[in-house]
């Protein structure tokens, strides 16, 4: 009676479980996944939020399927793009929707990152569209396998994916490997939700993949990271690539656009505002994020953990010595030690084990986190 694109492990995760039953016994949990921005003490200029979200132009419905001009024009101008070739979304899950149904038919092939954030493997399902992985290697800082890419594309293969930086993994994709995905002739999405939250500076690090002449560019952004305001529901994409190429493609992502007409009049007139406003959150995100990344390295210097090399991002990935299961290590992290991560195999990360923690995290608690980690390393 349903359809199996919406079909899903329905077995209850043993870290939920664990989770859930030490929240009810009252008992402290250090929570390092943390993602949600708006309940992390973060600073917002709510006051002119707020006013932003006032205007009364938002009485009038005034249909656009790509959205009204003047919030175009802002979103373009995150990107360095033309506003006649930005539109808008609702969010960046549902750009990665409307590009598949625009790019695949059923059983057709993407190739993604991998490892990556598992968000993609669900979009794809319910397209009705196959998730083919490239690898990313580790070999003292991240870059993209392009040999895998090679070996990954088939008669099937639609569009590549790209993170930029990659999540959880915190690597920007450099001019060098752009070039190189590009002369395969697919169409590139380039997610660059993340793009302003660098650890460091990375020169050869690409700023956005319209940078680049090929074929056909989708780069993704959207309030979500951009200001940290997730509930809001606004998103954008770019399409560039050659001209012919971007006309066609518009044309069809009108008609796409205009079937749902999603993203609602308050945040489309408030967008500009929304944006110059967020650079207040940006920066207090940036300090955090960086603070906690080299308080990791420091307390965990001289261990049996180490942390891997980040260029960006909000996470941060913890090697542990191979005494045991990630999952099981996890669990005995959350159990004796009260601090909850993301083991690796959450983003498919391929060997083991590994943690994921988000450095969104308070500074006090990350802290906390990371010396309770060095003890439990320390005794493994």
């Amino acid at each position: 009676m349903l359809s199996r694109r919406t079909a899903h492990a329905s077995e209850i995760n043993p870290f939920f479980l664990s989770l859930t039953m030490r929240r009810l016994e009252g008992r402290e949990t250090i929570d390092l996944t943390v993602s949600n921005p708006t309940d992390l003490e973060f600073p917002y200029n709510e006051d002119a939020i707020l006013a932003a979200l006032s205007d009364r132009r938002t009485l009038r419905y005034e249909p656009d399927p790509f959205g009204l001009p003047h919030a175009r024009s802002a979103a373009a101008s995150t990107l360095g793009a033309p506003a006649s070739q930005v539109v808008l979304t609702t969010s960046t899950s549902e750009a990665y929707s409307l590009l598949f149904k625009l790019l695949c038919d059923p059983d057709d092939d993407v190739l993604i990152p991998e490892p990556s954030y598992p968000l993609f493997e669900h979009l794809a399902q319910f397209e009705s569209v196959r998730i083919v992985p490239y690898r990313l290697l580790y070999d003292g800082s991240w870059h993209v396998d392009l040999d895998s890419i090679r070996r990954a594309i088939g008669p099937r293969t639609r569009a590549i994916v790209i993170v930029n930086p990659n999540n959880p993994t915190g690597n920007y994709v450099k001019r060098g490997e752009l070039h190189a995905i590009a002369e395969h002739g697919l169409p590139i999405i380039s997610d660059e939700v993340f793009a302003e939250y660098n650890l460091r500076e990375v020169p050869d690090r690409v700023r956005s993949a319209i940078e680049i002449d090929a074929e056909l560019v989708f780069a993704l952004s959207g309030l979500s990271k951009l200001c940290a305001l997730p509930q809001m529901k606004a998103g954008w994409m770019a399409v560039t690539g050659r001209s012919e190429r971007v006309e066609e493609t518009l044309s069809r992502l009108e008609l796409l656009l205009d079937s749902y007409l999603s993203v609602g009049a308050p945040v489309q007139h408030a967008l500009s505002r929304l944006i110059r406003l967020g650079e207040t959150t940006r920066s207090g995100i940036r300090t955090r994020i960086r603070a906690n990344y080299h308080r990791a390295i420091a307390t965990l210097a001289n261990s049996p953990a180490s942390v891997l090399d980040a260029e960006g991002g909000w996470y941060a990935v913890i090697r542990l010595p191979r005494v045991d299961t990630e999952t099981n290590l996890a669990l005995q992290f959350l159990e004796e030690h009260g601090v909850f991560v993301h083991p690796g195999h959450f983003f498919d990360f391929l060997d083991e084990p590994y943690f994921v923690v988000s450095l969104l995290a308070p500074e006090i608690e990350f802290d906390r986190g990371m010396i309770e980690l060095r003890k439990m390393v320390d005794h493994l």
